[in-house]
């Protein structure tokens, strides 16, 4: 194994909905997957996928949780996302189900 070709490794997603009335975060979404991307970029990108693809209310709150095998979770809240022009690795990519690998913004060839 070198620097350049990490070891995949298997995770789970969660996206998550704050509900202020009872004070809980709610799942909206669940996922697995086996990847070489670090957790920190498939929860942004699993969040900006999911923001993208169905834009909440105003005034509602979001996070996702990444949780590696054997790791430390990894949690993304909506004003941690990348730029707008920001798009996401083609590991990213490859590790999400195809809703949100379609609403995320693609890379252009320059």
């Amino acid at each position: 194994m070198t620097c350049e070709d990490p070891e995949p490794a298997r995770l789970t997603w969660e996206i998550q909905m704050y509900e202020p009335h009872s004070q809980v975060w709610i799942c909206k979404g669940y996922g697995r997957a086996t990847t070489t991307a670090t957790p920190d970029d498939i929860a942004s990108a699993v969040l900006a996928g999911y923001l993208a693809a169905s834009p909440p209310p105003y005034g509602e709150t979001f996070r996702a949780i990444a949780r590696p095998d054997g790791g430390t979770p990894v949690t993304v809240t909506a004003d941690q996302l990348p730029d707008a022009g920001w798009t996401a690795d083609p590991a990213v990519r490859q590790a999400l189900p195809l809703y949100l690998r379609d609403a995320l913004p693609e890379q252009t060839a320059g």
